[in-house]
This record gives C-alpha cells, sequence and structure tokens, in this order.
C-alpha cells in the first residue's frame, strides 16, 4: 500500500492546487506566478541532485573512480528524452503565443496542458524510481527518502496545478473545465511512476542509470522552461528568491527524513 500512497500523493498536490479555481475569482498576477515558478523549480533541482543523482552515484560506488559513469549516462539520455518529446508533441507556454513542437489544430488551452503535462513525465519517473528501489528492498532508497521526494514534489505540484487552471479560466474554459485541464496535467505523474516501477523491477542493476535519467529530465525542464518564465519581466529577483525558498524546503526535507 505504501508504495500506491507515495505515487498518488504528487497527483494529490496537482489537484488540490488545479481546485484553487474554485475559491479564487481573478487569476493569479504575474508576480505570484513568477514566485510560484521559481518555487517549483527550486524543489525540481534540489530533488535532482539529492533524492536522484547522488543516491544513482552511490548505487554505483563499487566501480571505484568512474562510479559517477552511470549518473553521466543516464542524465544525458533523459536530457535527450525531454528534448525529443518537446520537438514532437505540440505545446504552449504559459505567456507565450509561439507554439512549440510540429503544427497543430489542437485549441490553445488544450496545448497549454500539454505543456504542463510534458513538464509532469520526470516527476512521475522520479518517484517511481524511488519506489522501485525501496521495493527490490535496495539498501540505499529508504522508505523516508521516497517519502520525502512525493511530498516534495506535491509541495510544488500545488501551485502549478493552480498555474494551469486559473489561465485556462481566464482563457474562457468553465471553473469545471479548468479544473479538469489543472488535474488532467498531473495524470501522467502517477502513471510515468508505475511504468517505471514496472521497468526498474524487471531492470534492478539499471536504477542508478534510472534514477539519474529522471534527473536529468527534471533539470531540461527547469532550464528550457521554468527558469525562463520565472526571470521575465520587471521584479525577476522574486524568482530565484522563490527558487531558494523551494531548493532549501526540498534538501531540508531530503535530509531530514532520508
Amino acid at each position: 500500500m505504501q508504495p500506491i500512497f507515495g505515487i498518488l500523493i504528487p497527483f494529490l498536490g496537482t489537484s488540490l492546487g488545479a481546485a484553487c479555481v474554485f475559491f479564487m475569482k481573478k487569476s493569479l498576477s504575474e508576480g505570484v506566478q513568477r514566485a510560484l515558478t521559481g518555487f517549483a523549480a527550486g524543489v525540481m533541482v534540489a530533488a535532482s541532485v539529492w533524492s536522484l543523482l547522488l543516491p544513482a552515484i552511490e548505487q554505483a560506488s563499487g566501480m571505484g573512480r568512474w562510479s559517477f559513469v552511470p549518473a553521466a549516462a543516464g542524465f544525458w539520455v533523459g536530457v535527450a528524452f525531454l528534448l525529443a518529446l518537446d520537438h514532437i508533441i505540440p505545446h504552449l507556454h504559459r505567456n507565450s503565443r509561439q507554439v512549440e513542437g510540429p503544427q497543430s489544430r489542437l485549441s490553445r488551452t488544450t496545448m497549454m496542458v500539454l505543456a504542463v503535462t510534458l513538464h509532469n513525465i520526470p516527476e512521475g519517473m522520479a518517484v517511481g524510481v524511488l519506489y522501485a528501489g525501496l521495493l527490490a528492498k535496495n539498501a540505499q532508497i529508504t522508505a523516508a527518502s521516497a517519502l520525502a521526494l512525493s511530498l516534495g514534489i506535491a509541495i510544488q505540484n500545488f501551485p502549478e496545478g493552480a498555474i494551469i487552471s486559473m489561465p485556462l479560466r481566464a482563457e474562457g474554459e468553465s471553473k469545471r473545465r479548468a479544473f479538469f485541464g489543472g488535474v488532467l496535467s498531473g495524470v501522467v505523474e502517477p502513471v510515468g511512476a508505475v511504468l517505471t516501477i514496472l521497468a526498474a523491477r524487471l531492470v534492478i542493476p539499471a536504477l542508478p542509470y534510472l534514477l539519474s535519467f529522471a534527473a536529468g529530465a527534471m533539470l531540461y525542464v527547469v532550464v528550457e522552461e521554468l527558469i525562463p518564465e520565472m526571470s521575465q519581466g520587471k521584479h525577476s529577483n522574486l524568482g530565484t528568491v522563490f527558487f531558494a525558498v523551494g531548493f532549501g524546503i526540498m534538501m531540508a526535507l531530503d535530509v531530514a527524513l532520508g
């Protein structure tokens, strides 16, 4: 039951955030969106380092001075995977009018949801990898460390859910459709987690590669999407400050619980 509960926590965070559309009359201000984006980026960077890359290197410690190889290889494959998805899935980032990926007749709101869904894929994989290691009784992955990652991603998913549902409402969607748009963007997380658990249980020796793969994919999202969004316009230091807040909270969660 614990892994099932753990992989659903991040999805719950997204759903609760999307539910803000029922309680807030106005769309989020630019400053608030920038702060929330910076916070999410900080959580993802800290999770990539403490929860994924460092454990990947530790698990390959038997390779001596070459213990960085699985982490480096998995990291680059993760970056390449997200780069490929970026090019084959049509999507539209918030505050942008230029569609990325192939030409499509999809609606603007659908492509906004797809942009956040792309963003959520590596997060689901990251949670799935840790719970796969836990199920495999890997000595370097504890229930507390897996829970810390789930909680950290759930915390940053809450503002993400609001960031997608509120603009959808502002685009003219009904509150219910805007809510389901936010929820739908997070569905990929538990699905990705389950698929990763199944893959990792089949290929346990690949666990260091899978951990770093998720880290590479998450950092690609941070650098390609979140950092530009949190730095746009005036007072970009607000995004930077909340990046530090998110980074500090995730680091503390992982060290205290892991």
